[in-house]
Formats: C-alpha cells, structure tokens, sequence
C-alpha cells in the first residue's frame, strides 16, 4: 500500500508566482479560489497553491484541440 506524498512547504507557492506559472493574473486567481472553487491552501492570511493544486487548476481550464472541418469546394 503506497503512501500520499505530502508536498513539503518548499514546493508550494504564492498568489503571485503561481498566477506568473498559469499565465493569468492574481486577481483573477483569488477571484477563482473564493468564488469558482480552485483548490488552494490557507496558510495564516497567505493563498498558497502545492503542485497538484496547480496542475488541477490548469486541467480545470483546459481547451481541448479541435479538428478543422474542410470545406467543400464550391
């Protein structure tokens, strides 16, 4: 039976820098943790966000390729 890795403190990061990774803003960021359920960790007043909880929400947000349809030629 495998145990879960608990992430240390050094692998989770702050409102700033894990907006600057997903390419989003940090307003946008805490808007989506207080409102839209990203998963997120409280540490005394601090958002801090492991690396599973960045991978989850980059899945959350996640456009799947689409196929371009040919047209018919006229």
């Amino acid at each position: 039976m495998a145990l879960a890795t608990v992430p240390s403190i050094v692998d989770f990061t702050d409102v700033t820098e894990t907006a600057r990774r997903l390419g989003i803003g940090a307003r946008r960021l805490r808007d989506g943790v207080n409102h839209m359920g990203f998963p997120a960790h409280r540490m005394g007043r601090r958002l801090m966000f492991s690396p599973q909880d960045r991978a989850e929400i980059a899945a959350m947000h996640r456009i799947p390729a689409q196929t371009k349809r040919r047209r018919a030629a006229a």
